[in-house]
């Protein structure tokens, strides 16, 4: 489906409120925008491939990415599930060094991608935005280790609990509803399962009456129980 290419100065704004940019001035932050541009993407269209030089990062300004590999057998397995105003590419940038993954659109997406030029020039004037952009990158290190301690130490069942906790809003010990992120598929493959292994973990969680699921949509019955059942 045709998407309309938000205009600069919106794409601004959007950025503007993002924790990367926020301490920025108005001449600062022209000064990164100046060479953004929108980059419109239908679902499952590729916006880069594994391989391709990467002379930038990427800002989801709406709509939800995907970044994966292949396997040689062909299996696919995704790295990070990328949601709006959350980035992505920064640490292949600082690289200088081809993607190792490829990034699709799970959605019908708006990026804006910002080229790596104005990005160097900042960090190499203002210290502050330097540890920022040090921040996000170890915020998203520790992220994938800890989803590396998960696959290795915890079981199945555990992961998809935590990954349910996760993904839901509410505290404490009561009822919650939840609406998966994307396709179980996808689920799936990021919590290093096959398919099948997730829809019989779903079935048995079900079964324990811990949670009921429709489509997308999951009620988690009683939070308390759902996290003493993954210990």
């Amino acid at each position: 489906m045709q998407q309309d290419k938000p205009a600069k100065d919106q794409i601004q704004q959007q950025l503007a409120r993002l924790p990367l940019f926020a301490a920025l001035d108005a001449e600062q932050l022209a000064g990164i925008t100046a060479g953004v541009h929108a980059k419109p993407l239908p679902k499952g269209g590729t916006l880069f491939h594994k391989g391709d030089p990467c002379r930038g990062f990427y800002v989801v300004l709406s709509g939800q990415m995907k970044l994966a590999f292949r396997s040689p057998q062909g299996d696919e397995k995704v790295v990070e599930i990328i949601s709006p105003n959350q980035s992505f590419g920064e640490a292949v940038m600082f690289l200088d060094r081809p993607y190792p993954v490829y990034a699709e659109a799970l959605i019908d997406s708006q990026l804006a991608h910002i080229p790596s030029g104005p990005i160097f020039a900042m960090l190499e004037r203002d210290h502050s935005f330097a540890r920022k952009m040090l921040a996000g990158l170890s915020i998203r290190l520790h992220g994938l280790i800890q989803d590396v301690e998960a696959y290795s130490l915890h079981s199945s069942a555990q992961r998809v609990i935590g990954y349910l906790l996760e993904q839901c809003a509410e505290e404490g010990d009561g009822q919650a509803e939840l609406s998966l992120p994307t396709s179980k598929q996808v689920v799936a493959s990021h919590l290093n399962l096959k398919p099948e292994t997730l829809s019989r973990i779903f079935h048995d969680l079900a079964e324990a009456g811990l949670i009921t699921v429709s489509g997308k949509q999951i009620t988690i019955h009683d939070l308390r129980r759902l996290r003493e059942f993954g210990l």
